[in-house]
């Protein structure tokens, strides 16, 4: 039995009291060899060590603090957590006074007083007792209140020192990354939107900084399960949904919970006690990005996120080298994407990347997606089997009614690691100057095989820069000849560089005369890609002088960076096996951005 209570809520300053009334009076579910509720036990801030493993480790020990949430269940977190009383708190600077209870086969009650028994260890970076025998219910009906936690935080010991404690963010904080929300049930969190270091500080110096800064300004909110691809994702609530999405860049408020450090990460597991968050549309899908009034021709650009075809005919998806659809079904659930998304570009012409490098025939990638958009679109085929020997390549399609086609196409080696550009040149079919489109995708920033000047630096531009630099001052070289054979075309240099703006590989290509216009018409917070929670831009328009002069508008199209991976093509495993979380509109179609940049018959105005 429990003891009777007059009332469900009881003031800390009658603790005294209630711990000799459970000296009087022991509740059922005791176990025998533990002391009775109010007799001396370690105090939780004995069990945390700031900063490091506790001293407790290894040991047997009896604890008596009130229950703040309870995760219980194979697939919770197997246990419930522990806070000392407001009254009892030790307040020891830097200490945690908080603990997790690894408890698989026991439920707690949130608001009781317990006594437990266990041993104390370090599991999944944490410290964390694993129960023997039963929880002693001392009382019913407690709280604790909550410590306020702000981002950014002035140090990672913050943190720290609330460890296992019930905590409130006071602010409005804004989802910085979706990721994991399909699979794991998680958002990471931040006070406003990072940005990438290297999209707006230095390499070296200054991109450490920006790092550092990200870094005290992010949380974890996880849904406090080890379930995985769980049936019901809970953000937005009530649960997360094609057409109701949670997108990086809208808003939460009202979130509470306890802090913790599992797998390496801190996190919150939530709990309601105070009603639950309100979520806010802060970043709602946007529509395509409309032609501005003067556009004589729009240029687009897309990474395509491995698109491959197998070998055109229906087979050859389950190939070893194929990083894209794994089957007929995925892959036509890729192409309904990539074509809604590329329609509603409503170009003229589209540097592509990721596309199977497998040819410009009939059963080619790049080839049967330009039969997808219609029978007006054409391929710019440089003649040759393929483009270089990577597996992807980069390609041009073109609206055949609105792009007439000038001069050669052309393409040119940058170097081992980078994948080949193409260049061709248009002129609108409505008229005006020639413009050369040339599409880029240089080396990723992936570290594999990566050795010395190529290996991370720690100057915020990752592996393989070197090789990025290479291939920069290759492309510019070689668009100084005017490849195509159309010497008075303006030039746009486009795609994926792989480098963020600050970079060494941007930096050249300015000093060569290739001015950001991502930067000039987008403005500071422009991005087209987040990761790590970090937002910022590795797709790029790039404008000579000439072609600069015809620039109108510049936009990233915002269908993908901010969007749940959980929506891509990919099935998402399921009690019944299907993609439920699929739908075929251009959303999530890649984990890129579209950029578009509208150019007018004759020069702005200056």
């Amino acid at each position: 039995m429990r003891l009777p209570l007059p009332e469900r809520s009881i003031a800390l300053n009658a603790l005294p009291a209630l711990f000799l009334a459970c000296l009087l009076a022991l509740p059922s579910g005791a176990d025998a060899a533990m002391q009775p509720c109010g007799s001396p036990a370690t105090a939780l801030a004995d069990v945390r060590a700031p900063g490091q493993a506790s001293a407790q480790a290894g040991r047997m020990v009896e604890l008596q603090a009130i229950v703040t949430a309870d995760f219980s269940g194979d697939e919770g977190l197997r246990g419930f957590f522990l806070q000392t009383a407001d009254a009892q708190r030790v307040h020891r600077p830097g200490g945690s006074e908080g603990l997790f209870v690894y408890a698989p086969r026991t439920r707690a009650n949130v608001g009781d007083m317990v006594r437990v028994s266990g041993k104390i260890e370090e599991k999944f970076g944490q410290t964390q007792l694993v129960l023997a025998g039963s929880p002693l219910v001392c009382t019913q009906g407690l709280s604790v209140t909550p410590r306020t936690l702000t981002l950014p935080l002035a140090d990672e010991s913050d943190l720290a020192a609330l460890e296992g404690m019930l905590v409130r963010l006071p602010q409005t904080l804004t989802v910085s990354d979706t990721h994991e929300l399909g699979r794991y049930g998680t958002v990471v969190l931040s006070h406003g939107r990072p940005i990438a270091p290297t999209q707006q500080a230095l390499p070296g110096p200054q991109a450490r900084q920006a790092a550092a800064d990200n870094a005290r300004n992010r949380l974890l909110l996880d849904d406090g399960s080890t379930r995985q691809f769980p049936a019901v994702v809970p953000y937005p609530p009530p649960r997360l949904s094609t057409d109701h999405p949670l997108r990086a860049g809208d808003t939460v408020t009202g979130v509470q919970g306890v802090l913790e450090r599992r797998h390496g990460q801190w996190r919150l597991q939530p709990v309601r006690a105070a009603g639950a968050p309100l979520y806010r549309r802060a970043n709602p899908r946007p529509a395509a990005p409309p032609r501005h009034p003067a556009t004589a021709l729009r240029v687009a650009a897309f990474n395509l996120q491995n698109y491959f075809n197998g070998d055109g005919v229906g087979g050859g998806l389950d190939a070893p080298g194929n990083r894209g659809a794994q089957d007929a079904a995925a892959l036509a659930r890729q192409q309904a994407k990539l074509v809604a998304a590329l329609r509603a570009l409503d170009a003229d012409v589209i540097g592509l990347m990721e596309v199977q490098n497998n040819g410009y025939g009939p059963t080619g990638a790049i080839r049967q997606l330009a039969a997808l958009l219609g029978p007006d679109w054409r391929v710019a085929d440089p003649g040759t089997p393929a483009l270089g020997t990577d597996a992807i390549a980069v390609g041009l399609l073109y609206n055949a009614r609105t792009a007439l086609p000038a001069g050669r196409v052309a393409s040119t080696w940058l170097g081992e690691r980078s994948r080949q550009p193409l260049a061709a040149t248009f002129r609108a079919a409505a008229g005006g100057a020639p413009v050369t489109v040339v599409v880029n995708h240089f080396k990723s920033k992936n570290c594999v095989e990566a050795a010395g000047a190529h290996a991370d630096q720690r100057d915020g531009q990752g592996c393989w820069n070197p090789a990025r630099v290479q291939a920069a001052d290759t492309l510019a070289r070689w668009l100084g000849t005017a490849p195509t054979g159309v010497a008075d075309a303006g030039v746009l240099v486009i795609g994926d560089l792989n480098s963020y703006a600050m970079e060494d590989p941007l930096r050249l290509l300015a000093r060569r005369g290739y001015a950001d216009m991502v930067a000039r018409f987008a403005g500071p917070q422009a991005y087209s890609y987040v990761y790590e929670a970090q937002a910022g831009y590795l797709d790029h328009v790039l404008a000579d002088a000439a072609a600069a002069a015809h620039v109108v508008a510049v936009h990233a199209w915002h269908i993908n960076a901010d969007e749940p991976a959980a929506f891509s093509y990919v099935p998402v495993p399921r009690a019944n096996g299907t993609p439920a979380l699929y739908a075929p509109g251009p959303y999530r179609s890649s984990d890129h951005d579209p950029l578009v940049v509208d150019l007018a018959s004759s020069p702005r105005a200056r």
